[in-house]
């Protein structure tokens, strides 16, 4: 049976080693940091999992070991990023025995881009041929899908439960969550914002700030459902000033560098990727240690 997805699911980053291999044992304990965390669920494969690098056996290694170190603590998302209809059915179906909640797909993602009614048919297609529910991952920029567009899909396909809104326009995400039909869920992946997104009623966040500070990111969740809107806000300013410092063309690197710095087994990026810079490192250090005073410290110690 799905469980409910809400609140903060981070989307795990990959760990490699200088072979580009996957560190399994990193991995498996980086879920265990996430746990400890407090976090809602664990998406596996994104795009700060460097998931468009990963082949069948990998994705399928990942998803195994998630499913294993979270044993039903959590609920559980597939990250599939394809450029086929063809490719991301059997990407699903290759974990389909694992007790997976949901699929967070992308649109297809390379040079040539389908029309509405092609997307429509992608996703019509996908959702009748696998077990699992659908969230529309929209985050490609030259195939980014309309707020009609994805409220209609929404509302036709029954097998899509919701979209992952990303990209900064916050009135794209107001604009979903104004129309969006009864029981769909519209996650904000819009990190400089989540705040905002929250206090508007988004049901929760699957995004790299998630990834890069899973505590303080529950933290701001349980602020704004409390209603303490001088705690968020307070968050929210500090997050902003990380964000600042992390958001790039190899972010995914970045997150590893703030999560290693918090203890987390992260690895390295997959090539060409490269690692965080010197600069991005000075940077990043002192916005990420003003940051984590407002993690709570039953989080804190709980990840210890």
């Amino acid at each position: 049976m799905q469980r409910k997805l809400m609140g903060i699911i981070p989307p795990m980053t990959t760990p490699f080693d200088a072979n580009g291999e996957i560190d399994e044992a990193a991995y498996r304990a980086q879920v265990r940091f996430f746990l400890g965390k407090g976090v809602h669920g664990i998406c596996v494969g994104g795009s700060t999992g460097e998931g468009h690098t990963l082949t069948r056996d990998e994705f399928k290694m990942l998803m195994t070991a998630a499913a294993e170190e979270t044993d039903g603590q959590v609920p559980l998302v597939a990250g599939i990023i394809a450029n086929s209809t063809r490719e991301a059915i059997l990407r699903a179906r290759d974990v389909e025995h694992l007790p997976i909640d949901a699929l967070q797909i992308t649109p297809v993602h390379y040079l040539f881009k389908p029309d509405e009614e092609a997307t429509y048919n992608h996703f019509k297609t996908l959702t009748e041929a696998v077990k699992q529910p659908v969230i529309i991952y929209n985050v490609i920029p030259w195939n980014y899908l309309s707020p009609a567009q994805l409220i209609r899909i929404m509302r036709e396909i029954p097998g899509v439960i919701g979209v992952k809104q990303s990209q900064g326009d916050m009135k794209l995400m107001a604009d979903l969550l104004l129309d969006v039909p009864e029981g769909k869920l519209v996650f904000s992946a819009v990190d400089a914002l989540l705040y905002p997104s929250f206090a508007l009623g988004s049901p929760g966040t699957i995004a790299a700030n998630p990834a890069a500070v899973p505590g303080v990111c529950v933290a701001l969740w349980d602020a704004v459902q409390r209603g303490d809107h001088a705690a968020a806000m307070e968050i929210h300013t500090r997050m902003l000033r990380f964000w600042n410092t992390i958001v790039g063309d190899n972010l995914p690197a970045c997150v590893k560098y703030a999560l290693g710095l918090q203890g987390c087994p992260v690895g390295l990026p997959r090539a060409p990727m490269p690692p965080a810079s010197a600069k991005q490192k000075a940077a990043i250090e002192p916005a990420l240690r003003h940051l984590l005073e407002l993690e709570p410290s039953g989080i804190r110690a709980a990840a210890e």
